[in-house]
């Protein structure tokens, strides 16, 4: 089936939902820190901040409003820390790329990450390995990649230092978007705001290292708090101007609604259709960066990077190989057993695994195969 294409109607209306929410929050929260990162020069520290207003934003709704939250454990925070080692390290270049490049050198690299990811896939989530049409499809991200590359003036001017970070970037979010939809199988977390808490929690100490290794604690408190020495000459310059502010909160509400949206969408497709999706969504990116911005690529850079878009939107879904399908069907009659006897034993079995809203019907079909899938995403 196509990308679009899910079929199912009102059944697959969560899905629709979950990949518009985080398309929306994807495309707006680039152009938020872009812009952040303009009047506040400090990619850790603005993440940081992200990260904890988030944390605040949770527990106070679920102080006020009842939200459910799940409860911190250790035997969680093992495999989390596995997967928040990817996350810091993917917010982290993708903020440094964005300080050193513009808006379209990280879509390019982002394009080209699920020609990572289905080999991830196929090695260790029991995908086969693409069609010859999404090979195909492939080869057309890679040649917008490159196309981009020669008109982009970063790279004219700097070579590939101005590639470097993006370059880590696709690296890392390859094995981010492959570990996090194996943690979503093997980690019974029982409410959607688990996985936001455990990734925002557990990346606070990572942003603080980062943040320290970047002396942004040093250029933070040097551009901004000098006016605690009582000259008042250089107030008026180190006050931090009330557009970053807003940016900044903007930032984080926008923060909070994709850490809760992507975990959304990343439970109803596969790794590989959750990648896929990251990379369409920049669509949204590119029609607010030419309004907003004015560090856009030249327009045949442009045309290079809808020809990867073009790629992206051919490729299909690898189908799960046979082997995967039976291990899937067994574990799901493990966790029906289960359910059955926590019912019989009035051990609440509603709050069981399959009861998840994390584990849902986006993975597969009743015959084992991915709803969203033709032959390879």
């Amino acid at each position: 089936m196509s990308l679009l294409d899910m079929g199912g109607g009102a059944a697959n209306t969560p899905i629709i939902l979950s990949i518009l929410a985080y398309s929306f929050c994807s495309g707006t929260m680039l152009l938020i820190n872009k812009m952040t990162l303009h009047h506040l020069p400090y990619p850790s520290l603005v993440t940081l901040v992200q990260l904890g207003v988030a944390l605040v934003l949770i527990y106070g709704m679920k102080m006020c409003l009842g939200l459910p939250v799940d409860a911190i454990q250790w035997k969680f925070i093992v495999p989390y820390s596995y997967y928040i080692i990817g996350f810091a390290l993917g917010v982290y270049c993708n903020m440094k790329s964005l300080s050193l490049s513009n808006v379209e050198t990280v879509i390019v690299f982002k394009a080209l990450s699920p020609c990572v990811v289905s080999f991830l896939d196929a090695l260790f989530l029991g995908r086969e390995y693409p069609s010859r049409r999404s090979w195909m499809a492939l080869g057309l991200i890679v040649l917008g990649a490159l196309g981009y590359a020669g008109h982009d003036a970063k790279f004219q001017s700097q070579g590939t230092a101005a590639y470097q970070w993006p370059f880590c970037y696709l690296l890392v979010i390859s094995f981010e978007m492959a570990y996090g939809k194996s943690l979503l199988k093997s980690v019974d977390l029982k409410t959607q705001s688990g996985p936001v808490v455990y990734t925002n929690l557990l990346g606070i100490p990572p942003m603080m290292m980062f943040a320290a290794m970047g002396n942004e604690y040093g250029r933070f408190s040097q551009d901004h708090l000098v006016v605690s020495n009582g000259n008042g000459s250089n107030g008026s310059d180190a006050s931090i101007s009330a557009i970053a502010y807003v940016l900044l909160f903007l930032g984080c509400v926008a923060g909070t609604g994709i850490g809760y949206s992507s975990w959304w969408c990343r439970g109803m497709v596969s790794a590989t259709s959750f990648t896929l999706i990251g990379v369409m969504n920049k669509c949204l990116t590119i029609l607010l960066n030419i309004l907003v911005w004015d560090q856009h690529a030249p327009p045949l850079g442009i045309a290079s990077l809808a020809l990867c878009l073009v790629g992206g939107s051919l490729y299909r879904q690898a189908p799960l190989r046979k082997d995967a399908v039976k291990a899937e069907a067994t574990i799901q009659v493990a966790q029906d057993s289960s359910v059955a006897f926590e019912l019989e034993e009035g051990e609440g079995g509603v709050e069981s695994s399959s009861s998840s809203p994390l584990r849902n019907r986006g993975d597969s079909d009743p015959e084992g195969e991915p709803l969203m899938e033709e032959s390879a995403a």
